[in-house]
């Protein structure tokens, strides 16, 4: 009896467990919910797609699915982002296959089955600098999961780019003193300072993938064209602040120190080339293990390999960018030595002043026998404070001199060089208008 009354007993402490966890995931599902993104498309490998609910089920025949997973942006831990991805892809998706995308640092292999890859940098996921892009691909399928929203990686339909359309100005234009309405979309200029940023089309102008292997080649270069956006701002930010410096002053570049601006700004520059070298490490992973699938085109292969040398050639640009920080906060450095070396001559310079005129008083204040004009009772030495006075004036003449005499030299010996090369420019200028027909004779060059 006290056996079954012990076994009841932790039936029973079993199913208060369970169902305290059943509570805590609930809570937590009802807390997260609505951060996560989802986005489900099915292709039929002519050109053509259309958005599907999220099952989790791949395709048939020529048919192959999508779905795309979009993490937030925020301060939340990793096992956070893992019980989003449990939330939206269990099942089917196994626990390993959750911790293979959602783990930090490059991967790729086969799990389960299915040839996976990620390329997760392990900064905080707030900052501007940290990516994550991981896939699972099959032969009928692709499950992608991102850190925030890539530009370009989803698709839209056709009628909607913004590129597509005829610009207008805001203002009206005047031409021939003739009043004239343009047509088209106005585009403010914001707008415009972000379509510069951008090296890439809409998500309007994107081909329609015809293959899982089109698929693939689309998110990686979604990708690369997400680093080479962040790149191309941080270039537009670096001349703009060149720019600042020539212009500004002393408040400015001492703003700018004290803010950190470029250790932190090269700081951000190492976190992204971790993730470009993360990325050349992993992607001629992917293209060798896609090699050897039958699905997977050929022409394909030879984009992923036209990607990865825009990966290598995107770092070479970093590392100009990170040359130019070097470069610029050397500069600031320098600029704030010489303001304190400059601050440290005018203390130098005083106290080389005052250091005679302090032995002089030092000397004269010796409260010992012997030192002139120290009599007060004596009315010969009533001028001894006078006397001392004089002294220190002929010491402070002395010093100032000594200080003036190299400048003045050298202002002397530059007039003196001027007016010597004047005077000899003048006999120069004079003898040459006395040749007159010589010039006119020769009727070609004066030979000197």
């Amino acid at each position: 009896m006290q056996q079954e009354d012990r076994i009841g007993g932790d039936e029973s402490d079993v199913e208060s467990l369970t169902s305290a966890s059943l509570r805590d995931a609930h809570r937590f599902r009802a807390q997260y919910s609505g951060m996560v993104r989802q986005r489900a498309y099915i292709f039929d490998g002519d050109g053509k797609y259309y958005n599907k609910e999220w099952d989790l089920k791949e395709g048939t025949g020529k048919e192959f699915c999508w779905y795309h997973v979009e993490l937030p942006k925020g301060n939340q831990k990793l096992s956070h982002s893992a019980q989003h991805l449990i939330d939206a892809l269990c099942p089917p998706l196994k626990l390993q296959d959750i911790l293979s995308l959602v783990s930090n640092g490059p991967f790729c292999g086969h799990v389960d089955g299915a040839l996976v890859f990620r390329v997760n940098s392990p900064g905080p996921a707030s900052s501007s600098f940290t990516f994550k892009i991981a896939a699972r691909i099959t032969e009928n399928s692709v499950i992608t999961v991102s850190l925030g929203r890539v530009p370009r990686l989803g698709f839209s339909p056709m009628g909607q780019s913004l590129l597509s359309e005829v610009p207008s100005v805001d203002s009206p234009s005047y031409y021939r003193g003739e009043h004239k309405e343009r047509s088209g979309i106005v585009i403010e200029e914001h707008v415009l300072e972000f379509l510069l940023t951008m090296n890439h089309s809409e998500e309007a102008d994107n081909p329609v993938p015809t293959s899982v292997s089109n698929l693939v080649v689309h998110i990686i270069d979604t990708h690369v064209d997400q680093l080479q956006d962040v790149v191309t701002k941080l270039e537009i930010e670096l001349d703009a602040v060149e720019l600042e410096m020539d212009r500004g002053g002393f408040a400015m570049k001492k703003q700018m120190l004290d803010d950190r601006r470029f250790p932190k700004l090269h700081l951000n520059l190492q976190r992204l080339l971790q993730v470009i070298a993360h990325g050349e490490q992993v992607f001629p992973r992917v293209k060798e293990k896609c090699s050897t699938k039958h699905w997977f085109l050929a022409e394909d292969i030879n984009s992923l390999e036209e990607l990865i040398g825009r990966l290598r050639r995107l770092k070479e640009n970093v590392g100009f960018i990170a040359n130019r920080v070097n470069a610029i906060q050397a500069g600031l450095d320098s600029w704030q030595a010489e303001q304190i070396n400059r601050k440290l001559y005018y203390l130098s310079f005083l106290s080389i002043i005052f250091l005679p005129l302090s032995i002089i008083t030092g000397v004269f204040g010796m409260n010992v026998g012997g030192v002139p004009w120290t009599g007060q009772s004596n009315p010969e030495l009533a001028d001894g404070f006078r006397n001392v006075m004089y002294i220190c004036l002929i010491m402070l003449v002395v010093v100032l001199s000594c200080f003036g005499f190299p400048a003045l030299y050298s202002r002397i010996a530059s007039w003196w060089r001027m007016r010597a090369m004047n005077r000899s420019w003048s006999l120069n200028r004079r003898s040459f208008q006395k040749r007159p027909n010589i010039v006119q004779e020769r009727r070609g060059y004066l030979r000197l």
